[in-house]
């Protein structure tokens, strides 16, 4: 496939779509990425007094044990959600193969392009990054930005943002591919992107 000046790779860049791999994919992300910290207490983990409210028999009330039952309010939770872990495995193959499938996507849907640098300069400057995304006709759309690896100059003056996604090559995913608008890779990240895909 050929993009620009540049001819890619069909076994990374125009391989078949499947949106189910895809799904699959992107699911796996989002679990990997849940806190789990979500909880309630239960009525055993209250603070509240474990003296019976009232007597058993005969003031026509219902029997009621302590404060902190279930029916009261601010009393424990029945059932709530409690702590958990929602990592699950999924085969590096099939990993990589949505990673392609992604890209590929991009690419067939004219939606990717190759620029050679961003030229930013010494200190983290938004407007720079104005710029660059205004000479390559970028404009109020959602752009994911591959860089050849980690710069915290190039990050920094992205970050105020709220459009834009600046990754290194390793950090590519599926899901900030496909929640982009336009997937705009450096020249030099190309080699990279190849390089974890055929590890």
């Amino acid at each position: 496939m050929k993009l620009g000046d540049m001819e890619l790779r069909d076994d990374v860049f125009n391989v078949e779509v499947k949106r189910h791999i895809l799904w699959e994919v992107i699911k796996w992300q989002l679990a990997c990425r849940r806190q789990g910290t979500h909880s309630t207490k239960t009525r055993g983990e209250l603070s509240y007094s474990g003296r019976k409210l009232l007597p058993q028999k005969g003031t026509g009330n219902a029997r009621h044990g302590d404060r902190g039952a279930n029916i009261f309010v601010g009393g424990g939770i029945a059932h709530g959600p409690r702590p958990a872990d929602y990592y699950y495995s999924l085969p590096k193959k099939v990993r990589k193969l949505g990673l392609k499938m992604a890209l590929s996507s991009k690419a067939q849907e004219g939606k990717m392009l190759i620029f050679d640098s961003i030229n930013i300069g010494d200190v983290p400057k938004t407007k720079k990054a104005i710029e660059f995304l205004n000479s390559h006709g970028i404009k109020d759309i959602k752009v994911t930005i591959v860089i050849p690896e980690k710069d915290e100059i190039v990050m920094k003056s992205f970050r105020n943002l709220p459009n834009v996604k600046v990754l290194p090559a390793e950090g590519l995913n599926v899901y900030d591919i496909l929640w982009a608008d336009v997937l705009a890779i450096q020249r030099e990240a190309i080699g990279k992107i190849y390089e974890r895909l055929s590890s």
